[in-house]
């Protein structure tokens, strides 16, 4: 049996950041069928504890497995030519009211095939998975009918089954409205709640629903129909809101135990306050603000003050984050957003999980499931100090390494 394959394998002597914070001395990790079965400072580890487990590695920084909880993995086309057009002066909202935008992915998404999609997408999940990435949320959005949402959702699943990462799916139907709707938004919603959600739902295909509550996307009595679909049909809620402006999205969202409220740069502190008390997660996602070269920061010392957990997430799309690196987005998150690099990797594991209503993930800690990562660098920090590439010295899912420097094993 490799030492890939083996269901008993030791780390000795890493630095350890358990999604949470920085372990002050060397510690050595056992890993036994799929999860984490023991941990101890490597200077007072006794042999005996780990007995017939196989080394599998030493030194280096031990971090969980990142978990990206906001992307738009799966599209067809792009939208270079609107980068130019933001670069020579048009705004985001002008380009989505003359059709492009969302828009523009959505004719490209829809004609394409779900093989085509799947040879589109992997190529991005594939960067996600070189740069840390153990668990991912893929959103559906680009289709905008029942079965081009269907087929989104399809193509996501698939990727989980084609390569070793955990995949949650999101229905995003409400992303943008459809040409076809042109002033019925109303009777779209309806087409969402009363179609898209039951069928969705009815396949096992979403494990829960987003909104784009925004002047350009859905009002907030619209969202709140989707809210109670959603809730009717056992699915989770998550809201894009505040990224444009100011709509109480936010605290909407919270009011209907949402996982997470993404991209909130215009929240204010009644919806920080909301968030707080029904412990919605703020999904941070600084590749987007990045591209866009927006001005309005988040506000973090209020999503501090009232200890909301904040997540980092790449939002990988084709129009305002085409960016599959989630470490460049720890970096961004502290340059642009001022987080300190713990709260950058705190985002990316623990509070990223629990974005996703996993909390028993992105963690380091006796009984987790061992999804890890061991870095080549000398402390935590570096993941978000420095952007360069190649750091992964091995990715482990699901307790088998699925990546081993210079050798994918496909072990799932």
């Amino acid at each position: 049996m490799s030492v890939h394959s083996h269901s008993r394998l030791l780390w000795r002597d890493v630095q350890l950041f358990d999604g949470l914070m920085q372990l002050d001395e060397a510690m050595t990790v056992l890993v036994e069928n799929g999860r984490i079965a023991g941990l101890w400072p490597s200077r007072s580890f006794d042999e005996m504890q780990a007995q017939d487990a196989v080394e599998a590695g030493r030194g280096g920084v031990m971090t969980p497995g990142l978990v990206d909880c906001h992307t738009h993995l799966i599209y067809a086309g792009n939208r270079a030519v609107e980068f130019e057009q933001r670069l020579e002066g048009a705004s985001y909202e002008e380009i989505a009211r003359a059709g492009g935008g969302i828009l523009s992915s959505v004719r490209a998404t829809r004609a394409a095939s779900e093989d085509e999609l799947i040879a589109a997408s992997l190529p991005r999940l594939d960067a996600l998975l070189a740069d840390g990435v153990t668990t991912v949320e893929i959103k559906s959005g680009y289709g905008l009918t029942v079965d081009s949402e269907l087929k989104m959702l399809r193509v996501a699943r698939r990727l989980g089954e084609l390569r070793p990462v955990r995949v949650l799916t999101t229905l995003l139907g409400a992303h943008a409205l459809p040409p076809e709707y042109a002033g019925h938004a109303d009777d779209y919603v309806s087409l969402v709640c009363e179609e898209m959600i039951p069928a969705a739902a009815r396949e096992g295909l979403a494990d829960a629903v987003d909104v784009f509550c925004e002047g350009i996307g859905f009002s907030l009595a619209q969202c709140e129909r989707i809210y109670q679909a959603a809730k009717a049909h056992g699915l989770a809620i998550k809201a894009h809101a505040e990224q444009l402006s100011n709509l109480g999205g936010s605290a909407l969202a919270a009011r209907y135990g949402a996982l997470s409220a993404d991209h909130i740069e215009y929240l204010d502190e009644d919806g920080v306050r909301a968030m707080a008390e029904a412990g919605t997660v703020a999904v941070l996602l600084p590749g987007a603000f990045h591209v866009l070269r927006e001005t309005q920061l988040p506000p973090i010392e209020l999503l501090r003050q009232y200890g909301v957990p904040m997540a980092v997430a790449s939002d990988a799309n084709p129009g305002t984050s085409p960016i599959c690196m989630p470490t460049l987005m720890a970096n961004l998150a502290c340059t642009l957003f001022r987080l300190t690099p713990r709260e950058a990797l705190a985002g990316m594991t623990a509070h990223g999980a629990r974005a996703l209503g996993l909390p028993e993930l992105g963690r380091i800690v006796v009984g987790a499931p061992a999804d890890l990562c061991l870095w080549d660098i000398q402390q935590p920090a570096e993941l978000a100090y420095a952007v360069q590439a190649g750091r992964l010295r091995q990715r482990v899912f699901k307790g088998a390494i699925s990546y081993d420097k210079g050798v994918i094993t496909h072990a799932r």
